[in-house]
């Protein structure tokens, strides 16, 4: 490689080291709400372009945000970024604790289309500020905001000004921002297009005016408690962008409130006391005799055990009264009928296994399912009878005899037909008409 071509590999190596640490430094109030936008515009130089000139740019990009030796931001400090494609924000109102030691925030970019990182450091350099804090302040409740939506300038901006026309403070400055959701609030459904809602907290250097005391009636107590909107003069005001819930609103003066914290005892240097050096135990150990122990874990219960079978033996075997002592008690007259009706019982079922019955007549085909032929009406146990209709005509004429039947007077006699079953080898006539009645 020729000293040209180095010295140009050297000049992009240390322009992308140049970016990917670069240090923003800001200089945020204490007590006044601090917003830092993570711009993705500004990150995407330093990922390689697409492959195809003339292409846009629209790489998915996340942010990662952490106190600098720390795994996670400042308790103060708050991190929000709804989807890969848009830009992330750092918001939140730093302590006066603070006053004086910069604040190093490690920024990392993930581009998930390549897979590369960027980073750089911010640096937050928290300022003071006069009259800190400020005494009243008011926190309220907009249901039709998002966070995102609230943090930008111009939003914040216009509710400041609504703000300051119902208060009319000299000086009125944005303390705060929080989700609902960081409040225990749930998430909205994706209908309507619902919002979580946000918390704004604002500070003045007067006393609330009248129209924010409206809250503190009992009428309108009496209507928050009935969840119902309270009357309020100047929602007016709020309505048009704003949609603020009033019987959230939170309305303190930092003079009266009462400290209830528990007096902290004072912090040590943070050092253990010297006690010596480690002294382990001796490795001369007695013995121990486990044998008692075993007695009452396992003996103890195995004897019970034991004697509760033997009783429930015995009460089971040996108490029993037996067949003779029942039949002793029981009278003879009781005896001869149970006897008697189990041997007429037995020969009942003998006598069922041994007789043979002609099969019904709905249960006899009418003719050869293949040849059509006319099948006989008494059939051997042999024969396939799955697949035949199951009624039977009348037509097997060497079984069946004419007999005649009486008519009304005047008319003559006609001919009835009976059907001759056999059964046992017993001839029994019966009428067809009453075989297929029943």
């Amino acid at each position: 490689m020729d000293s040209l071509g180095l010295l140009l590999w050297l000049t992009a190596v240390v322009t992308i080291l140049s970016r990917s640490h670069a240090d923003r430094n800001v200089y945020p109030s204490a007590g006044v709400l601090f917003v830092h936008v993570l711009e993705r515009e500004y990150f995407k130089g330093e990922f390689p372009p697409y492959p195809k000139p003339g292409d846009a740019s629209n790489d998915p990009i996340t942010f990662n945000t952490n106190l600098m030796g720390y795994p996670d931001r400042p308790g103060w400090l708050r991190y929000i970024q709804r989807t890969p494609h848009s830009d992330g924000v750092l918001y939140g109102s730093p302590p006066w604790e603070h006053v004086g030691r910069p604040t190093v925030v490690e920024i990392t970019a993930y581009n998930r289309r390549t897979f590369e990182t960027a980073r750089h450091n911010l640096i937050i350099n928290i300022m003071s500020t006069e009259d800190f804090p400020l005494r009243y302040q008011a926190e309220f409740f907009i249901k039709n905001m998002n966070v995102e939506e609230m943090l930008a300038s111009e939003v914040l901006g216009d509710f400041l000004g609504a703000v300051k026309n119902v208060w009319q403070p000299e000086r009125l400055n944005a303390i705060n921002i929080t989700s609902a959701l960081d409040r225990g609030g749930r998430v909205p459904l994706p209908i309507n297009n619902l919002k979580e809602g946000v918390y704004v907290m604002v500070g003045a250097d007067v006393p609330f005016s009248s129209c924010l005391r409206e809250v503190e009636t009992p009428q309108n107590q009496l209507r928050c408690s009935q969840e119902m909107e309270p009357v309020i003069t100047c929602d007016t005001k709020f309505q048009e962008q704003f949609h603020i819930d009033w019987c959230k609103i939170s309305l303190v003066d930092i003079k009266r409130v009462v400290s209830v914290a528990p007096e902290r005892s004072p912090m040590g240097p943070g050092v253990l006391p010297d006690i010596g050096e480690y002294n382990p135990p001796s490795e001369s150990l007695k013995s121990r005799d486990y044998f008692a122990d075993f007695l009452i874990t396992l003996a103890v219960p195995s004897a019970v055990a034991l004697v509760l079978f033997i009783i429930l033996g015995y009460s089971m075997c040996c108490r029993r009264e037996g067949v003779e002592k029942r039949n002793m008690q029981t009278p003879d007259i009781q005896l001869v009928h149970h006897s008697s009706i189990q041997k007429s019982t037995k020969e009942l079922r003998s006598m069922s296994k041994n007789r043979e019955i002609s099969w019904p007549l709905s249960t006899l085909p009418v003719f050869h399912p293949v040849s059509g032929e006319v099948v006989p009406p008494i059939h051997p146990d042999s024969y396939e009878t799955t697949s035949m209709p199951l009624m039977q005509t009348q037509t097997n004429l060497q079984n069946q005899m004419q007999i005649p039947q009486q008519q009304p007077p005047g008319d003559n006699y006609c001919m009835s037909t009976f059907r001759r079953l056999e059964v046992n080898g017993i001839p029994e006539e019966r009428k067809v008409a009453e075989a297929l009645n029943l």
